[in-house]
C-alpha cells in the first residue's frame, strides 16, 4: 500500500511539472488532466480496429519494443494500448485524441495519420518522463486533443548538389514522422558555381539524381536513385506520414542538362540557364515529365511535384514572358498527370503580362523580392513559408546559416511570417512552414552526417512553430522546451546523430559486427531495410583504445560503417585516417610495428584530432581552399567525421581497452 501511494505521488508531481512544460515536441494544443498514473511497462501489446491503421500499429508496437505482436481486434484489451479509427470533432484530418487512464492507453483520430501522430505523442512522452523511484516509467492519467495549425510541415533537402544514399532518406523519414513533419521535398537536380571550377562551366559539377531510360546520359554517376527504390520511398514515407515532392529545378540550375544536350543551353544568361528561346526546351522537359509522372505506375507517386522555376534571369522582358509561359506549361503537365503543381516564388521578379493561375497551384516563398508575399496572395496563391533570411541552411558556406538560430525561431517566427510580412495566423492561403538545406559549396568536405547534424535542431524548432505557432515564446518556455528537445534526438528506432551507439570492449577483434554488443543498438522500423540501422557516434566524441601494432597493409580498417571508414593504415600512404563521403583525410602518423600506445580520437563538428600517448598529434580544422576567380576567395573543406562503430576490420594489430563515448557538449 505504501508502495503504491509513493508511486502516485510522483506521478501527480510528474503531471504538476507536465502542465507547465512541454510534453513533447512539437507540444500538444490541450491537456486535460486525471488523477492517477499507470505503469508503461504494464502494456505489452498494441491493438487496433481498422485494417488501415495496422502501419501505425505496427510502428508503436516496434518502438515501444513490446514482445507482442499488434493485432486488429473490436476494442482494447487490458495491456494493450489500443488505436481506434473514430472521427473525432473539431479535431481535423491530422488530429488525434490520446486518452491515458486506469483501464488503458487509447489513441482516436479520423485517419490513419492522426493516428500515427498520436503514436508519436505517446512515445514521446515515455521518452521525456523521469524515471519511478523502482526505475520504471509512470504514465499520468490524462486525455489530450491535438491538432496542427499547418497542414504542411517540413523541409527542402539539396540532394542535387549533395547525394544522400537511399538508406539515409529511409532513416530521415522516421526521424521526420517522430516530430510530425508531414513534408519533403527533394531537390533532385542542381549544380555548383563555375568560380570553383576554373570559371569554366564545362568543369562545373552538375547532377541530376534520378535513373533516366530516355536520357541515361543524363543520370550523374556519382549517385542516383533507381525508379523503383523511389516508387518504394515514396510509398514507405506515405505509409509514416510523410508526403515526397520531388523536384527538378529548371529553367535555371539546369547545367546537369545542358551538360547532357548541350543545345539547350542559354549563350546569353550562362549555361547553367537552359535557352528559352529555343523550341526544343519543351519537348525535352515534356518527355522528362512524362517518364516519372506518366504510366499505370508513375515513378513520383506522390500527389505533389514540384517545377522549380528558381533565379532566372529577368535581364530581358521578353525572356520574362518565355519564363511564365513556361511555368503555366508545366503546371498544366504536372496537373493533366493528375498532381498538384509547386513551384519556387518568381513572378515579381519576373514581371510581366503573361497571366499565371494561381488555381490549384503552390508557391514556396523564399524572398519577397523574387515574389511578393502580399502580391501573391492577392492572386490567390496557397503559400509555403521559407524565407531565406530565417531558415536557409547552406553548410560551411559563409553566407546564410550555417545552423539555424533556433531561439529566435522559436520565439519570433511563424509559418505567418514570410520574412518582414506578416499575415493572420491560419490565413487560409498561407499552408505551412518549411525550412531547407542547400550544399551550394560543392567541394567544402560536408558530410551526411554533418547535414543532420544541422537538420535535427532545425526540425525539432521548425515542427513546434508550425504545429503550435501561439504557444508561450517566453525565455523560461525556450529553456524548458530545449530540455525537452534534447532528450528526443532522433527518436526510438534511428541514431543519425550518433547518440545511441556506445561501446566499452576489453578487446576489439578483427572481423567482428559491434551491432549487438553496442550498449544502446537498434534497428529502424523499415521493411524496405531490413539490414538494420548505422551504429556510430556523433559530435562531441572520444574513442580510445591500446595497439600492439602489427605490420598493416595500405587499406588495413581498424572500423566502418556504410557511412564511414576509419583506417589504421589508410589506401594511399599507409598513415592512420578515415574516409566518408568521397574523401580520404589522413594524420600525419604511421603505426609502427612491434610498439605499444593508446590512441585517442576526438571528434567534434569543426574538426577531428588524433592523440597517441596523451600527445596530440593533429588536429584536423576545417582546411582552406580557394575559389579560381580573381578575387581569390577562400572557402572551407570540414574534416570531420562521424565515428564508424558498425563492423571491425581485417587488421593483425592486438586492439584492448576500447571505449568509444560521447562527450558532455
Amino acid at each position: 500500500m505504501k508502495l503504491r501511494t509513493l508511486l502516485c505521488f510522483v506521478c501527480v508531481l510528474a503531471l504538476g511539472r507536465m502542465s507547465a512544460q512541454p510534453l513533447c515536441v512539437p507540444s500538444v494544443q490541450q491537456i486535460r488532466e486525471s488523477s492517477g498514473c499507470v505503469d508503461a511497462s504494464s502494456f505489452s501489446s498494441v491493438g487496433y480496429d481498422h485494417a488501415s491503421l495496422q502501419t501505425a500499429a505496427d510502428y508503436l508496437n516496434r518502438a515501444w519494443s513490446n514482445t507482442n505482436g499488434a493485432t486488429q481486434q473490436k476494442k482494447g484489451a487490458p495491456g494493450t494500448i489500443f488505436l481506434t479509427l473514430k472521427p473525432v470533432k473539431g479535431l481535423g484530418d491530422e488530429g488525434y485524441r490520446l486518452t491515458i487512464g486506469p483501464k488503458g492507453i487509447t489513441i482516436q483520430a479520423s485517419t490513419p495519420r492522426g493516428a500515427l501522430w498520436g503514436a508519436q505523442t505517446l512515445l514521446q512522452m515515455r521518452a521525456t518522463l523521469p524515471p519511478s523511484p523502482q526505475g520504471g516509467k509512470q504514465l499520468p492519467c490524462l486525455t489530450i486533443s491535438d491538432q496542427p495549425d499547418y497542414p504542411i510541415r517540413g523541409f527542402m533537402l539539396d540532394a542535387g548538389r549533395k547525394f544522400f544514399p537511399m538508406d539515409y532518406l529511409y532513416s530521415l523519414v522516421n526521424v521526420m514522422s517522430f516530430y510530425k513533419m508531414n513534408t519533403l521535398q527533394l531537390h533532385l537536380n542542381d549544380n555548383g558555381f563555375k568560380d570553383q571550377f576554373n570559371n569554366d562551366w564545362n568543369q562545373t559539377y552538375a547532377a541530376f539524381r534520378m535513373e533516366s531510360d530516355l536520357f541515361p546520359g543524363l543520370t550523374a554517376i556519382d549517385g542516383s536513385y533507381t525508379k523503383q527504390e523511389m516508387r518504394e520511398f515514396i510509398r514507405y514515407a506515405a505509409s509514416m506520414g510523410v508526403e515526397i515532392i520531388p523536384e527538378f529545378d529548371t529553367p535555371a540550375h539546369s547545367l546537369a542538362f545542358t551538360h547532357f544536350r548541350p543545345s539547350l543551353a542559354s549563350e546569353e544568361f550562362g549555361a547553367d540557364h537552359l535557352n528559352l528561346r529555343n523550341p526544343a526546351i519543351i519537348p525535352f522537359l515534356d518527355s522528362l515529365y512524362a517518364e516519372y509522372l506518366g504510366g499505370p505506375d508513375p515513378v513520383f507517386c506522390g500527389p505533389r511535384f514540384h517545377i522549380g522555376t528558381d533565379e532566372y534571369s529577368n535581364r530581358d522582358s521578353a525572356i520574362c514572358e518565355r519564363f511564365r509561359e513556361l511555368i503555366v506549361h508545366l503546371c498544366n503537365i504536372v496537373k493533366s498527370y493528375g498532381k498538384q503543381p509547386v513551384f519556387w516564388g518568381s513572378l515579381t521578379h519576373a514581371k510581366g503580362v503573361t497571366p499565371v493561375p494561381s488555381d490549384g497551384v503552390w508557391m514556396s516563398l523564399w524572398y519577397n523580392g523574387y515574389a511578393d508575399p502580399v502580391e501573391m496572395r492577392k492572386q490567390g496563391f496557397h503559400m509555403i513559408c521559407i524565407p531565406d533570411n530565417q531558415v536557409y541552411i547552406v553548410p560551411a558556406a559563409g553566407y546564410y546559416y550555417d545552423y539555424l538560430n533556433i531561439k529566435n525561431l522559436f520565439q519570433h517566427w511563424k509559418p505567418s511570417h514570410i520574412s518582414n510580412k506578416h499575415f493572420a495566423h491560419r490565413d487560409p492561403l498561407i499552408v505551412g512552414g518549411m525550412f531547407a538545406v542547400w550544399n551550394d559549396m560543392i567541394r567544402n568536405g560536408i558530410s551526411v552526417g554533418d547535414c543532420h547534424d544541422r537538420i535535427l535542431p532545425a526540425m525539432q524548432v521548425i515542427a513546434e512553430k508550425c504545429w503550435n505557432a501561439m504557444r508561450d515564446s517566453s525565455d523560461v518556455a525556450w529553456e524548458q522546451w530545449q530540455a525537452v528537445a534534447r532528450k528526443l534526438d532522433d527518436g526510438p528506432l534511428a541514431d543519425e546523430i550518433g547518440r545511441k551507439s556506445c561501446a566499452e570492449l576489453a578487446e576489439l577483434k578483427p572481423g567482428t559486427s559491434l551491432a549487438g554488443v553496442l550498449q544502446a543498438g537498434y534497428t529502424p522500423y523499415s521493411r524496405q531495410r531490413p539490414e538494420g540501422a548505422v551504429c556510430q557516434m556523433g559530435y562531441p566524441y572520444s574513442v580510445e583504445f591500446t595497439i600492439d601494432w602489427q605490420e598493416e597493409a595500405p587499406g588495413t580498417v581498424l572500423l566502418s560503417s556504410p557511412r564511414s571508414t576509419f583506417y589504421l593504415s589508410d589506401p594511399i600512404r599507409g598513415m592512420i585516417g578515415f574516409s566518408r563521403d568521397g574523401y580520404l583525410f589522413t594524420f600525419k602518423y604511421r603505426g609502427r610495428a612491434g610498439r605499444r600506445e593508446t590512441l585517442r580520437i576526438e571528434g567534434d563538428k569543426q574538426g577531428t584530432s588524433l592523440y597517441a600517448d596523451g600527445r596530440l598529434v593533429e588536429r584536423l580544422d576545417p582546411d582552406v581552399a580557394y575559389r579560381s576567380n580573381e578575387k581569390k576567395e577562400t572557402y572551407k573543406v570540414m574534416r570531420t567525421l562521424v565515428f564508424p562503430l558498425q563492423q571491425t576490420g581485417a587488421f593483425h594489430s592486438r586492439i584492448t581497452h576500447f571505449s568509444a563515448r560521447r562527450q558532455t557538449p
